[in-house]
């Protein structure tokens, strides 16, 4: 039997009904209407559906919606203020970070993450961090330096005192 449960997603309020057991990607992308969280493996392997779950870049195919009930979650579409993409999409966009673009939702968030954790993290760290998501076109290269320079932008706006 649903259960009404309500969920803070990308700043807003929303209710849901739901069972709690539902896959929170499910919720999402079928009862939200947030099509960016992709659907890849199903068992939390290939990082296509990452969000962001206070601010930790989490596997939605696998958690739960009523696990999250409480939580903040973000996805993809919760990132860019208006016309201006956040710096994370803006680096993926100047260094070429996207092929087909199925895997960047997850890149971008699972980036995100690392680098509000880790402003500045080195090469090695950033491939560990960036480990768990798999891209199909195997364009690795460009997503490395996509997140170095979402780092280098990242610093500028705190520098410059601009929130992200």
């Amino acid at each position: 039997m649903p259960h009404a449960l309500s969920l803070k997603v990308n700043g807003r309020v929303v209710s849901v009904g739901t069972e709690p057991e539902r896959p929170l990607l499910d919720v999402l992308r079928e009862d939200l209407g947030l099509h960016g969280t992709k659907y890849g493996c199903g068992e939390g392997q290939c990082g296509a559906c990452t969000v962001l779950i206070d601010g930790r870049a989490t596997r939605s195919c696998i958690t739960s919606v009523g696990d999250v009930s409480g939580h903040n979650v973000q996805t993809i579409e919760g990132l860019a203020d208006g016309d201006r993409l956040h710096p994370v999409q803006q680096a993926f966009l100047d260094k070429e970070g996207l092929q087909c673009g199925y895997c960047v939702p997850g890149q971008i968030l699972t980036a995100l993450d690392l680098l509000t954790r880790k402003p500045l993290p080195s090469r090695p760290e950033i491939v560990e961090a960036m480990t768990g998501n798999i891209c199909r076109c195997c364009n690795y290269r460009r997503i490395l330096e996509s997140v170095e320079h979402a780092a280098q932008l990242m610093d500028r706006a705190k520098s410059a005192g601009a929130t992200p």
